[in-house]
């Protein structure tokens, strides 16, 4: 997610967009800790025997010590991460497994707000955040859209990259093709996410050329965003392409939702992890190459149909 310009944002999951394009670049401080909500579970029947796994040894003292990495999710991002049966499932879970077995621990994830992670990382309530959220410099230096700190920015550790798409009613009754058509019309986005900041962008835009503005419709989770397009209160939402792509394929039998054909421009997505803690980013940064080689994180992107997001190399702060 990514989450702003999701998840995330929280498109940042997703988890800003530039003038008349909607990228992830930009985004939004996450702010406030939220209480954990549904679906804590662990990665890993992976890492068995820390003595065996080739980097435990770069793991701090007390992650050794626990055998576990505690991550905050917001697990509504099928098929990066959803609740199913209540164990969170998804890319980041089977990613997070693959990594565990190279550190030789556990990653247990819990899911609450997405707009809280960043802020629940810094504060030490999770060792890290992985849900779909968009690395970029605002995040990373801790900032608002104007350039003002706001507090402690957080350091991340590429391992995925996704554009942002438009979905739309079946049938794109309003004949929506671009995001310059979306000016005037309501458009839902979950909050907190770089989608959230990218409509506001965009609706500067519209207002500059003559144009209405948009009407943002913002919601605490992507659920809601969903339900509002889907009622035809707003004629679009955004999201990050693989999400919108897999619920386009399964919301009403794939007769809900449909996708712009566009994928606008990509950003990575980054595990969060608290700037002072440099031994624990280090590591994650060498176990995500490690998995990129032995090729399970390919099999894990396979598996889930988000093979368009592969990297080949990770990356500390590699966001824009």
């Amino acid at each position: 997610m990514t989450a702003s310009s999701t998840r995330r944002t929280t498109a940042a999951r997703t988890r800003l967009a530039a003038v008349g394009s909607l990228a992830v670049a930009g985004a939004l401080l996450l702010t406030a800790c939220g209480d954990q909500t549904e679906g804590g579970s662990s990665s890993s029947e992976s890492s068995s025997g820390s003595d065996k796994a080739p980097l435990f040894s770069k793991l701090p003292a007390d992650i050794q010590k626990a055998g576990v990495i505690k991550v905050g999710t917001n697990a509504e991002y099928a098929p990066m991460e959803s609740v199913e049966g209540g164990k969170i499932v998804g890319v980041d879970p089977d990613i997070a497994a693959a990594l565990g077995k190279q550190l030789g621990v556990d990653f247990q994830f819990t899911s609450g707000g997405f707009d809280t992670l960043i802020t629940a990382v810094n504060t030490g309530r999770y060792d890290v955040a992985m849900s779909s959220i968009t690395d970029n410099k605002q995040r990373q230096e801790g900032l608002d859209d104007s350039g003002k700190k706001l507090g402690t920015g957080v350091d991340f550790v590429d391992y995925f990259t996704a554009g942002t798409a438009i979905y739309v009613q079946k049938g794109n009754p309003k004949g929506i093709k671009t995001i310059d058509d979306l000016c005037g019309q309501t458009v839902a986005v979950q909050r907190g996410t770089t989608y959230e900041e990218a409509l506001q962008a965009q609706s500067k835009t519209c207002t500059e050329g003559g144009k209405k503005a948009l009407k943002i419709e913002s919601f605490e989770n992507d659920t809601e965003a969903q339900t509002r397009v889907k009622s035809g209160g707003a004629v679009a939402g955004v999201n990050d392409y693989p999400v919108a792509v897999d619920m386009a394929r399964k919301a009403g039998n794939g007769n809900t939702f449909e996708v712009l054909d566009k994928q606008y421009e990509a950003a990575p997505f980054g595990i969060v992890v608290n700037k002072k803690n440099t031994q624990l980013r280090d590591a994650l940064k060498e176990a995500v190459d490690a998995i990129i080689k032995d090729g399970s994180y390919q099999k894990v992107l396979e598996k889930w149909g988000a093979e368009s997001g592969a990297i080949k190399a990770s990356a500390i702060n590699g966001g824009k």
